[in-house]
């Protein structure tokens, strides 16, 4: 079941948004009221989330509750990573989460996705996992690790840069509790402890042959909460309602936080996924067409029911 759709991923971030573009983040935030009102209309019950904010940056913030987003949404998510990529240590997350409940003190706050990988060893993942829970869990209402799975090293990690960027595009190879052989690391077990508060963030790429088998670990972990995301891109692929239907069908036993996202070449003011659209109300009928065939109103009745 869908519990609440995502709209963008790290939109503050210059992986995921051309800040060459779209500067002062103008385009984006008219994107985002598109979207969210088309989320509303497909289906009110569903959340609507502001894609998870990387870095953590309440003057960015302050710039979406300028632009009236923040009122367009129900949820602000957090993005962070203290020891792969942010330049903070793990104990200030309390703290980074109390700089944006100063901005917007009445707005809910979901971290959908803290990770610590295991590039430098797995006993650092191990610490940074149990640091997190005991940092997180109690503070707020959602918490979603990332990642279940490493990312296979013959695929690409969605960066701007990629192998320029050093170890820290490396890093984004390590992320999962189970290896690309499907061995566990030593943080999997400490994860069960975690589960079901804890939830998962897994991408899942076009046709991911990894799909069933991260159903079965997320049963097994009793894992109850998940994160993932449908492409705007892979909509114009041929077969494109197979894949999602078959990816949507499989995650029906999980409450789902369905993240929207990447922008289609031909539909960019660049051919570039990061890029904002020509026109944003193409990536919210997108949204709202996805909700409609994916969280109905009458499919939320009969599970509240």
């Amino acid at each position: 079941m869908i519990e609440a759709a995502m709209i963008w991923n790290e939109p503050n971030n210059k992986s995921h948004w051309d800040p060459e573009i779209d500067p002062e983040w103008r385009m984006f935030a008219n994107m985002a009221i598109q979207a969210s009102d088309a989320i509303r209309q497909a289906n009110p019950e569903v959340k609507r989330v502001l894609g998870g904010m990387s870095p953590i940056d309440p003057f960015w913030v302050e710039r979406m509750k300028g632009y009236g987003v923040i009122d367009a949404v129900d949820v602000v998510a957090l993005h962070g990573f203290p020891l792969d990529w942010n330049l903070w240590p793990i104990d200030e997350w309390p703290q980074r989460v109390a700089d944006i409940e100063a901005v917007i003190p009445a707005k809910e706050l979901w971290v959908t996705e803290v990770g610590v990988g295991s590039f430098g060893a797995e006993e650092v993942q191990q610490f940074g996992l149990n640091r997190t829970a005991e940092l997180l869990l109690s503070r707020v209402p959602r918490v979603f690790w990332y990642s279940l799975f490493d990312l296979p090293r013959t695929w690409e990690a969605t960066t701007r840069h990629k192998e320029a960027e050093g170890s820290s595009y490396y890093r984004h190879f390590y992320m999962g509790l189970i290896k690309e052989d499907g061995t566990p690391k030593l943080a999997l077990d400490d994860f069960r402890k975690y589960t079901p508060e804890m939830g998962i963030m897994q991408w899942f790429h076009w046709q991911d042959h990894r799909l069933d088998d991260a159903v079965r670990w997320m049963k097994d972990l009793g894992i109850t909460h998940l994160r993932t995301g449908l492409s705007w891109w892979d909509s114009f692929r041929d077969g494109w309602e197979d894949w999602f239907d078959r990816q949507m069908d499989a995650l029906e036993d999980f409450s789902t936080t369905v993240t929207f996202c990447f922008t289609p070449d031909h539909l960019g003011i660049q051919p570039h996924h990061t890029s904002p659209p020509r026109d944003p109300a193409l990536f919210a009928d997108f949204c709202g067409r996805m909700i409609e065939r994916y969280a109905p109103r009458s499919s939320m009745k009969v599970a509240a029911e």
